[in-house]
C-alpha cells in the first residue's frame, strides 16, 4: 500500500489498522487507542468534536492487541473503561495541576491518565511509575487539531524506554508518537483511519514538531 506519508524514518499510512497491516512489521507498540467510553470533545475551538473512530467499546483495541500478540507495547487508556488482558505494570501520566474535564457537577477532575506496560523488553534506568509530564496551560493555536492529543515529550519518555528496532502506532491520530520517535532518530510506522488527522500528522512530521498546548483535557 502506497504511504500517506513517508521520510526516512517515519512511515503513515491511511486506513483502517485491521486491514493495513504493515505495523505489525514493528518492533514495538506505543499508542494511545480508543478507550471504549464513547467520548466526544467539548473543546470545539481547538479541537475536533466528531466521536472517535471505534469508541463505543474497547472490541478496536482488543482486536489490535491480539493481532500484536506478546510483544513489547504501551497502551493508553482510562480508568472507567477495561483494562486490556494481560498487563504486567501499570503506569500513571501526571498531567500537572489542570483539572481536565469530566464531569463539571464534580468539585474534581481528571489529571491523570493509566498507561498499560504488556510483553517484555522494555529497557533503560528503573524509576518510579508516575511520568510527570505537564500539560502547558493553552496560550497560542498551536494545538493540534485533535480531541485527545498527547504531548511529544510524553511519548519520547515512553519510546525511550522500548527495545530497539521500529515503533508502531495503528492508532496514529496527530502524530504524536511519530514525531516522538522521528526526534529520537527511531523508524516508526502509524496507521489511521481518519484522513483529516493524517494531515495533521503529515504537517507535524514535515515540521518535526508543533509545540503542544492544551486547555484543560488530553485524554
Amino acid at each position: 500500500m502506497k504511504p500517506y506519508y513517508q521520510d526516512h524514518l517515519v512511515t503513515l499510512y491511511h486506513g483502517d489498522c485491521r486491514e493495513v497491516t504493515e505495523w505489525l512489521e514493528a518492533d514495538c507498540l506505543v499508542t494511545d487507542p480508543p478507550y471504549g467510553v464513547a467520548y466526544v470533545s467539548n473543546a470545539s475551538k481547538y479541537g475536533s468534536t466528531e466521536p472517535i473512530a471505534g469508541d463505543r467499546d474497547t472490541n478496536l483495541r482488543d482486536t489490535i492487541l491480539a493481532m500484536w500478540g506478546d510483544r513489547p507495547a504501551l497502551v493508553f487508556g482510562r480508568w472507567d473503561a477495561p483494562r486490556p488482558g494481560g498487563v504486567r505494570a501499570r503506569l500513571i501520566w501526571d498531567k500537572g495541576d489542570s483539572p481536565g474535564m469530566g464531569d463539571l457537577k464534580m468539585p474534581w477532575g481528571r489529571s491523570d491518565e493509566e498507561i498499560y506496560v504488556l510483553g517484555s523488553g522494555f529497557v533503560g534506568r528503573r524509576s518510579g511509575s508516575v511520568i510527570r509530564s505537564r500539560v502547558q496551560p493553552a496560550s497560542s493555536h498551536d494545538r493540534p487539531d485533535h480531541p485527545t492529543p498527547k504531548p511529544p515529550s510524553l511519548m519520547e519518555l515512553l519510546i525511550s524506554k522500548c527495545p530497539a528496532g521500529v515503533v508502531a502506532d495503528p492508532f496514529t491520530g496527530s502524530g504524536s508518537t511519530l514525531v516522538a520517535a522521528k526526534m529520537l532518530n527511531r523508524k516508526a510506522i502509524g496507521v489511521e483511519i481518519n484522513e483529516r488527522y493524517c494531515e495533521i500528522a503529515a504537517k507535524r512530521l514535515m515540521q518535526d514538531a508543533l509545540p503542544f498546548v492544551d486547555e484543560g483535557e488530553a485524554s
